[in-house]
């Protein structure tokens, strides 16, 4: 029994699922939408929020802890300048969860994770 473990296990081994929590967590700043399953989308919110948050705070520590974590000094910048400026009044809930329906090869849950700020008109301009 798990008792007073927090977290899911994915299925995976310690090493590999925060590999893919890192990865996931560096596309949905670069992209500010990511597709996934449903209970990793959960697992991500909870450290994308934790980022978000860092970032409000601004310091040079802050900073160099986000970089622990996140890998891409292209991400980090962004995180602490575009996506900080627009949750700067906002005291948490910077993620949404929407549900899509399941997958077509394996039946498992899918959900769109994306920023709360996202909407498809930023996107659009960014591309043109």
């Amino acid at each position: 029994m798990r008792h007073k473990k927090t977290g899911r296990r994915l299925g995976r081994t310690t090493s590999h699922r925060e590999a893919m929590v890192r990865n996931m967590v560096t596309s949905l700043f670069e992209h500010e939408r990511i597709v996934t399953t449903t209970p990793k989308a959960k697992e991500v919110r909870k450290v994308a929020d934790k980022m978000i948050t860092l970032a409000k705070r601004g310091d040079l520590h802050a900073k160099r802890q986000a970089l622990s974590f996140i890998r891409s000094r292209d991400v980090v910048s962004k995180l602490f300048g575009e996506i900080q400026e627009q949750f700067a009044e906002r005291n948490g809930g910077y993620t949404r969860i929407i549900q899509t329906g399941t997958r077509r090869g394996d039946c498992a849950p899918m959900a769109i994770l994306e920023l709360v700020s996202y909407s498809e008109d930023l996107v659009e301009e960014s591309d043109s």
